[in-house]
C-alpha cells in the first residue's frame, strides 16, 4: 500500500520513518500510483483491474473505456482533481522542510563525534550537495513512481556510500591514534563506536525528526477531503473506484 498523497513519500529519504508510519498519520493509503499529467491526473497498479484511471477534467476513464458520469459526479471528480493538484506543492514543501530539518539533524549528531575540522567540512559540503539534490527531486517530481522502494533504496545507498566512509574513516583513524598512544581501550571503544555508527544515528534521528509530524497531520484534512469526494463513484464494470482508502 502507499501512502497518499504519495508525493510524501519523499520524506522517507530523509527520515527513518516508515511508509506505514507515515501512512498512519493520516490514516490513508492507496494501491495507486499517481501521475500529474498536463491533461489530468493518472493512477496506474499492477492488479487488480482497473489498472489504470484517467481524470480529466470530471471525466472518467477506467482501463481505457469511459465511465458514464451524472453532473454531480463530474463536478465532484473536478474538485477531487483541482484539490489533488493543490495539495501536491504543499505535500513538496513539508518534504523540503523534512530534508533541512534532516539535514539539520544529522549535523548535529555528528557535531557529537570529535570529528577533524578537515572531515566537518568536507562531510558538511557533501550532506548540503545530497540535500540540494533531493530538494530539486522533490520539486521536479511529477509522479509517484519517481519514489518507489527500489529507487529509493537506490537512492539511499548512494548517499550512504558517500557520507557514512567519511564518518567511519575519521574514527578509524582517531582510533590508531589511541592505539599508538597506548589507550587500547579508548581504541577499542572508537572502532565499536565506528561500526556501529549508522544503526546507533538512526534512533536519535527518528526523535528529532518527529517534530515533522505536525506539518504532515496539517494535511490530513484535505486528504480526507479526497476520499469524501471519491465516494459513490464507480469503474467501468460497476466497482467503486476506491482511489484512496481512507481508515477509521
Amino acid at each position: 500500500m502507499r501512502m497518499f498523497p504519495s508525493v510524501l513519500l519523499a520524506l522517507l529519504i530523509v527520515s527513518p520513518l516508515r511508509a506505514q508510519d507515515l501512512a498512519a498519520t493520516c490514516r490513508a493509503t492507496s494501491s495507486y500510483d499517481v501521475t500529474l499529467q498536463a491533461d489530468g491526473l493518472l493512477f496506474d497498479r499492477p492488479l487488480p483491474a482497473p489498472t489504470r484511471v484517467k481524470l480529466q477534467h470530471g471525466s472518467l476513464r477506467t482501463d481505457g473505456v469511459a465511465v458514464t458520469l451524472d453532473p454531480e459526479q463530474q463536478d465532484r471528480l473536478a474538485l477531487f482533481e483541482r484539490d489533488l493538484r493543490a495539495l501536491v506543492p504543499r505535500a513538496r514543501k513539508v518534504a523540503q522542510n523534512g530534508v533541512d530539518m534532516a539535514v539539520q539533524a544529522l549535523r548535529a549528531e555528528v557535531a557529537n563525534l570529535g570529528l577533524g575540522a578537515d572531515t566537518r567540512v568536507e562531510f558538511d559540503r557533501r550532506l548540503n550537495a545530497h540535500a540540494a539534490d533531493l530538494k530539486q527531486r522533490i520539486a521536479r517530481s511529477q509522479s509517484t513512481h519517481d519514489w518507489q522502494d527500489e529507487a529509493m533504496q537506490q537512492y539511499l545507498n548512494q548517499m550512504a556510500g558517500d557520507l557514512m566512509p567519511l564518518l567511519v574513516a575519521d574514527l578509524g583513524q582517531q582510533a590508531v591514534n589511541a592505539a599508538l598512544a597506548g589507550d587500547l581501550q579508548g581504541a577499542a571503544d572508537l572502532r565499536d563506536r565506528a561500526s556501529s555508527l549508522a544503526t546507533d544515528l538512526q534512533p536519535r534521528l527518528q526523535q528529532r525528526l518527529q517534530a515533522l509530524r505536525p506539518q504532515i497531520e496539517a494535511l490530513c484534512p484535505a486528504i480526507q477531503r479526497l476520499g469524501r469526494l471519491q465516494e459513490g463513484l464507480r469503474d467501468s464494470r460497476g466497482q467503486p473506484l476506491d482511489l484512496l482508502q481512507i481508515g477509521r
